[in-house]
């Protein structure tokens, strides 16, 4: 039964049990996805018992019987992938998935995982387990966005107003005391231009971003990516801070730049780099789709060594997970 497993699946390993179930789990816990368990479900919650940490990092684990007549998502079925990986396994061995997770069953939303899938971070995830459950027992949930969004699932109930909602969804600064009962979702969709003089340090950046996000509340951890100028393409100060902030970077030529409409405009600029502007322009390319530019919501800033700017990119695409009933 394993090795039809493994010849079924894609990047699939068969690893045998010398050592004992225990012994052999704990050593491939943290190396693995997920693991498939061809044995007897109490077997393995023994086995795992100690080693379950948190969902967002346990890998999803599946026990079937030796005949593939059950495939069981035992645990991280949404986040880990489980109950999807449950349902591969049961085509391959002609069983059943058995899935449990409530979602699921009823065919409701999966709120951590429609928050994985649309890159939205959790801000506070002890919120996660109470608004999944009215979801479950309501059939519905309130959401608030201060950002355009679409394509929302059918469960969701559009709010105007941030205290009548169970989920909001927002990139500014998540402040518990004004949002005590909902759950908090940030969209990783900012993006940051920025030029500067030549030598500027990281810690310049650093600093100048630092204190734009403190000014106008918005979640560092929004900040999708950052751009500039081709000409900055080698400034060490710029390349290190995108660095220590694993942020992707890109770079534009002056024509790109002096393509977009609406920006902010400056001689000094244009007789140093050929560009009418550098922050404003190359934040709203960044968080664009290749025809429109993204929206400018905060225009430059200038400090002594840095110039920065913000575009949001839109989120009128959110793909859904609505789960079928099972």
């Amino acid at each position: 039964m394993a090795g039809r497993i493994v010849s079924g699946l894609e990047n699939c390993e068969l690893c045998e049990v010398t050592d004992g179930v225990i012994s052999t789990i704990r050593k491939l816990w943290s190396h693995y996805d997920g693991l498939i368990c061809v044995m007897a479900t109490g077997i393995v919650v023994r086995a795992i018992a100690l080693l379950c940490r948190d969902k967002k990092t346990d890998p999803c684990v599946l026990v079937l019987d030796e005949k593939g007549q059950f495939v069981i998502s035992l645990l991280s079925g949404h986040l880990g992938g489980g109950n999807e990986l449950a349902r591969m396994v049961a085509v391959i061995t002609g069983g059943v998935a058995v899935i449990t997770t409530a979602s699921d069953v009823t065919g409701h939303t999966a709120l951590d995982l429609w928050a994985a899938v649309n890159n939205l971070q959790v801000q506070n995830s002890e919120r996660l387990v109470g608004v999944s459950a009215k979801l479950v027992n309501e059939g519905e949930v309130s959401f608030f966005s201060t950002l355009e969004c679409g394509n929302l699932p059918v469960d969701f109930k559009v709010v105007t107003e941030a205290a009548l909602a169970d989920i909001v969804l927002s990139h500014g600064t998540f402040d518990p005391l004004e949002h005590p009962e909902a759950l908090v979702l940030c969209p990783c969709n900012l993006y940051l231009g920025l030029g500067c003089n030549r030598g500027a340090s990281s810690a310049d950046f650093e600093r100048g971003i630092t204190e734009l996000c403190r000014q106008y509340r918005l979640e560092p951890s929004a900040i999708a990516g950052i751009a500039s100028i081709d000409l900055k393409a080698d400034e060490a100060g710029l390349l290190q801070f995108a660095r220590e902030n694993n942020l992707p970077i890109r770079f534009y030529t002056k024509d790109e730049l002096n393509r977009v409409e609406g920006v902010s405009t400056s001689s000094a600029v244009m007789a140093a780099t050929g560009a009418k502007g550098v922050a404003e322009p190359a934040a709203m390319l960044a968080a664009g789709d290749g025809m429109t530019p993204g929206q400018l919501i905060v225009r430059k800033i200038k400090w002594k060594d840095v110039t920065a700017a913000v575009a949001e990119k839109k989120l009128v695409d959110m793909a859904k997970t609505t789960v079928s009933k099972a």
